[in-house]
């Protein structure tokens, strides 16, 4: 990235909406028109600029002086419209307001508190797995049965939410990651269950919802030792279950959909379950649950020659960036003995999602926990995507399991 230079070059134009259910449901097609369309690509529907290459969208991710979280990161530009809800503190703020939030958070996510969950979730997994084998038989939804029912159940429990009302999680993060798109019909589904869905979330983020030994508990610890504000340490809190879910959820679903199509890689994670990790994040890498972000740019600045003014929003796609070919070999597969670090479905730089370690801890513990016991996985049916402005998601996995004799 540089300062505008004196001589610029225009930006190839795609009129292209990639928020349209077509783009939505089958990304691919797209991303690679504008990978090959040029580094820098004006996105005339929406008068932005975006960046669909590995390497412009890295350095973008990294670069949050010049490329700002604090005025969104979807279309809304907050410095001109007002958010529907009080901007996160960690995804919608740069320093120095992310600071303390992110560091309070980080400490809450620590290594030690994830060693004290890693049994009582492969015990959850080992429980789950049980269940459904014995009330659904060996043909069940994978995604109902598994990717959504095991985070709604140990997650939750970690933060500190009582029994009641998890359901509303779900539509809670699928209204707020539509929210990062344009104000379209998928937006507009969601307006009857706005007040509904925000109320009751914000209501788990108060302290004396929570029980005293959660994620949520040393958050609101933090605010009394003066780390936080008390205003601050309910938003930190929202940012737990606003992305804490969905992204692993539909995270899962890639990973279940990734061996139901490849039973030669899930016969290698049978014969080696500590790959269960790297599993996981060739299956973000491939399927990248976060699609897009915006960004806006603080000053004038070139990108391969392009200017992009001060104050234009970047759309940013973290999934075509996930299967760039001159990042990735074979971009299109998935391959258990690739190395998938890198790869940008957690977003990176200091805006990298503080709570990935989580989520690669939830899909360990189920995923070891299936590869004892189930032999093969295939598909019964043709999966259905659950289309979003920002997410991969899934609505359903039909599958058959054969488990071990």
């Amino acid at each position: 990235m540089s300062r505008v230079q004196a001589t610029t070059v225009l930006p190839p134009v795609h009129d292209a909406d990639p928020f349209a259910a077509e783009h939505l449901e089958h990304p691919e097609p797209l991303h690679q028109q504008l990978r090959e369309a040029g580094p820098v690509v004006r996105l005339s529907r929406y008068d932005v600029h975006a960046l669909a290459r590995y390497q412009e969208v890295h350095a973008s991710l990294v670069d949050w002086q010049t490329f700002q979280s604090g005025a969104g990161v979807g279309l809304a530009n907050f410095r001109h419209e007002k958010p529907w809800r009080v901007p996160s503190l960690l995804l919608e703020a740069d320093p120095p307001h992310h600071d303390a939030p992110r560091r309070v958070l980080r400490e809450a996510l620590a290594p030690p508190a994830l060693r004290r969950l890693r049994d009582v979730w492969q015990e959850a997994a080992e429980d789950l797995l049980d269940n459904v084998l014995a009330e659904r038989g060996e043909d069940f939804d994978a995604f109902d049965a598994l990717a959504k029912a095991f985070p709604l159940r140990v997650f939750p429990d970690a933060v500190g939410l009582g029994p009641d009302g998890r359901a509303n999680l779900l539509p809670y993060g699928n209204m707020a990651f539509n929210a990062f798109g344009p104000v379209n019909d998928l937006v507009k589904s969601d307006a009857p269950r706005v007040a509904d869905l925000t109320a009751w979330v914000n209501a788990q983020c108060a302290r004396e919802a929570l029980s005293e030994d959660g994620f949520g508990a040393r958050i609101w610890a933090a605010a009394d030792r003066g780390e936080l504000t008390q205003q601050q340490a309910p938003l930190v809190v929202r940012s737990l279950l606003t992305a804490g879910v969905d992204t692993t959820v539909h995270g899962l679903a890639a990973a279940l959909y990734a061996f139901a199509t490849h039973p030669g890689e899930w016969q290698r994670l049978r014969e080696r379950p500590e790959l269960a990790r790297v599993a996981f994040d060739e299956a973000v890498r491939w399927q990248s649950p976060v699609q897009t972000f915006f960004r806006t740019a603080t000053t004038d600045v070139e990108i391969a020659g392009v200017r992009i003014p001060e104050g234009t929003k970047i759309l940013m796609f973290l999934g075509s960036a996930n299967r760039d070919p001159a990042r990735w070999s074979n971009p299109d597969s998935f391959d258990l003995t690739r190395d998938p670090s890198g790869h940008v479905g957690f977003g990176m730089g200091i805006h990298q999602c503080v709570g990935q370690h989580v989520a690669r801890l939830e899909a360990e513990t189920l995923l070891t926990a299936l590869a004892r016991r189930v032999e093969r996985i295939e598909l019964t049916g043709e999966p259905r995507r659950h289309l979003n402005n920002t997410l991969r998601s899934w609505a359903s996995i039909p599958v058959r399991v054969r488990t071990a004799r």
